[in-house]
């Protein structure tokens, strides 16, 4: 970081750094990252933000496309979130996944880049059927986190507590964050990087919800509306070798001035 603070973030992943579950297509899609660069912003003026993360990318994807652009703006700050979509996959090798992050972590390092990334929570605490991978996940942030110490790499450690797997964090389809949830992720990265007013506010439970009394009935019902509107979808897509991010571009693929934000805006719980 200079001392004026950071110049130029460039933020590399997929889906959940291109904000999916914050926004839509419509209006616009904002996520964590857009987030975390407001609140850099509010600390480090005239910052350029660029986000190159596009939905449905692997990690080896985000290596092969979007390291050398990102280098070659030379970021100060960048962050580098990849390999959920790997997990998915019943064929994933942990070590190559985590080795292209890995590759990501050293490159942008070795040109002088604080380099943040966040850790993965269960993701079968937050959706059932998808207990089954649940251990490599846990496995994934381990050796991410390890790759990490080996190049000096800030994490947000995300997974830690028991609120990040909250429903109300998470939008109708269980893989992405919701506004509430991007907004606590921005919160851990602004913390982890040890930001000007973060604090750690963000790992606190969410206030308790009124109590509601489903049947396992209910319950299965819920299960199948959800395989059926997202589990099914992502499947067909996988059977015919297609992608959610085909023919989809950056949203933000060059520097541009960040607008710094008085305040978060999630909606609150």
């Amino acid at each position: 970081m200079s001392s004026s603070g950071y110049l130029r973030y460039v933020a590399l992943g997929d889906s959940h750094t291109e904000g999916l579950g914050d926004g839509d297509d419509v209006r616009g899609l904002r996520g964590w990252a857009d987030r975390l660069a407001e609140q850099v912003a509010r600390h480090c003026p005239g910052l350029l933000y660029a986000n190159l993360a596009v939905r449905g990318r692997k990690a080896h994807q985000v290596r092969a496309e979007q390291l050398a652009p990102a280098l070659a703006m030379r970021p100060d700050l960048a962050t580098v979130v990849a390999g959920v979509n790997d997990v998915l996959r019943p064929n994933c090798d942990l070590d190559e996944v985590a080795g292209h992050v890995e590759a990501m972590f050293a490159a942008l390092t070795a040109q002088g880049a604080t380099v943040a990334t966040l850790m993965f929570p269960d993701v079968g605490r937050i959706t059932p059927l998808a207990r089954p991978i649940g251990h490599r996940v846990l496995a994934l942030n381990a050796r991410i986190r390890e790759a990490a110490d080996r190049h000096g790499v800030v994490v947000a450690e995300t997974a830690a507590h028991a609120a990040a797997t909250d429903p109300r964090l998470w939008c109708a389809d269980r893989l992405h964050a919701g506004p509430l949830g991007h907004a606590r992720i921005a919160a851990a990265v602004a913390h982890a990087l040890g930001l000007p007013g973060s604090d750690d506010k963000w790992t606190l439970p969410l206030p308790a919800a009124a109590r509601t009394d489903i049947s396992a009935w209910r319950t299965v019902g819920a299960e199948l509306r959800w395989a059926g509107t997202f589990l099914g979808p992502w499947v067909g897509r996988r059977l015919r070798g297609r992608s959610s991010g085909d023919g989809r571009q950056a949203k933000r693929p060059t520097l541009l001035p960040v607008a710094a934000s008085a305040g978060d805006t999630a909606p609150a719980v």
